[in-house]
């Protein structure tokens, strides 16, 4: 009988080490838009500095532009990116004109 009235004294002593709370400085990014028109890296938005990795296809955030880079959640991603520089209609990102081109005469 004795040892039952300390098993809530000893559960009420351990169980607020159980508990963790959150870091303060840890928030997920709000979502991208649907389509990013990216002309300048990293991009900004909603208060964020967004990173995207060309060679494996993801995205970091950060609200510091110098860090610390975290990995965006998959479904923050957007749907289309888009590159300022293809919208010039030259085609080859400040080659010249495209390859349908060259031989044509006026």
């Amino acid at each position: 009988m004795n040892r039952m009235s300390y098993a809530p004294l000893l559960a009420a002593l351990l169980l607020p080490g159980c508990v963790v709370a959150p870091a303060p400085d840890y928030v997920v990014a709000p979502a991208l838009p649907v389509i990013v028109e990216l002309d300048v890296v990293p991009y900004y938005h909603g208060g964020f500095f967004y990173y995207y990795h060309h060679d494996d296809h993801r995205w970091s955030y950060s609200r510091d532009k110098a860090g610390p880079w975290r990995d965006l959640p998959k479904d923050r991603y957007p749907r289309e990116i888009r590159y300022r520089d293809h919208d010039r209609g030259d085609g080859d990102r400040g080659q010249g004109r495209g390859r349908d081109d060259r031989g044509y005469r006026r």
